[in-house]
């Protein structure tokens, strides 16, 4: 079943200008809050601001790889098209992908409706890197496009949420979300050596995880009894994301990294099903590119 709101036709949509910005972008996941870096990267290709690298978790290599294709608008019609449609997410799902989120439909199938400029996304010009989680040693891995046989199973093994999704194999191991252990990869950016680090977050700054809470999955998962180092990470995650957010608060005080983050807090669950909510979520985040516009433009090149 599609459902389009009512203001589907003031979405913006279009072509990204060929102009590389010099810098990485780095989005952060959090599946249906993701939307609100969707809102932030179009409203970044309406001011021609093409990033020559990106690096995405989770949703955010998904809000990522249409950034890097240059298609303004296509994340989101996609979501508010589709959120209520079985194939994407739901019984048609776990059908074809054995788990709730139909990857194969979103990265493929979906085209034929939305075409994807692989072309462009493919081009040499620009770096794009999916961050995933090696369920086998629970460390990061980071995929480059230029150098993977296949950028979409890489982007689906990074946004592979446990517990909704089955790990993906690529090559001799096995992958799911990068969110575990690397919810906010700017350490990746850093190490990359990039001057000029932009920061979309999904929660708003003041955000922190409960590290005392009990997550009853951890200690029933057959997943987690076969592969202990990621259980040790799933652990570890809420500390480490927490820690991700102080070293963040830190780094953009020194102006070495520049974040973007919701002005207010963020009511949108992982799944979320309530059209109206996902959609005022897109626009906050692009109200909020908006205002931090000027800001951006003085941390890019006047610092």
């Amino acid at each position: 079943m599609l459902r389009k709101s009512s203001n589907f036709n003031k979405l913006p949509n279009g072509r990204a200008s060929t102009s590389i910005t010099k810098g990485c972008l780095v989005i952060e996941g959090g599946a249906f809050r993701g939307i609100y870096a969707q809102g932030v990267a179009d409203f970044l290709m309406e001011q021609e601001l093409n990033f020559e690298c990106t690096v995405g978790c989770s949703a955010g290599a998904l809000t990522g790889m249409n950034y890097v294709s240059g298609q303004i608008g296509r994340s989101i019609n996609i979501n508010l098209t589709y959120r209520h449609d079985s194939r994407y997410v739901g019984f048609k799902a776990m059908v074809h992908n054995k788990g709730l989120i139909g990857f194969d439909f979103v990265l493929n199938r979906v085209n034929q409706f939305y075409p994807f400029d692989k072309q462009r996304f493919l081009s040499k010009d620009r770096r794009f890197i999916a961050t995933t989680t090696d369920i086998k040693t629970g460390r990061p891995c980071y995929f480059d496009k230029d150098t993977s046989l296949d950028y979409a199973l890489t982007i689906k093994a990074s946004a592979s949420m446990p517990f909704i999704s089955k790990p993906v194999i690529i090559g001799d191991s096995l992958y799911l979300d990068g969110g575990i252990v690397d919810s906010i990869p700017y350490r990746w950016a850093i190490d990359q050596g990039y001057k000029k680090i932009i920061v979309i977050r999904t929660r708003e700054t003041s955000y922190r995880k409960n590290v005392k809470k009990n997550n009853k999955l951890l200690s029933h998962s057959n997943l987690l009894k076969q592969y202990p180092a990621l259980k040790q990470a799933m652990k570890n995650r809420p500390a480490m994301y927490n820690k991700q957010c102080d070293d963040l608060t830190q780094l953009v005080e020194d102006r070495k990294v520049f974040c973007i983050s919701p002005s207010v807090p963020v009511n949108v669950g992982r799944l979320e099903g309530n059209i109206a909510k996902l959609e005022n979520l897109y626009w906050l985040g692009y109200q909020d590119a908006q205002h931090f516009f000027p800001d951006l433009n003085d941390y890019l090149y006047k610092s």
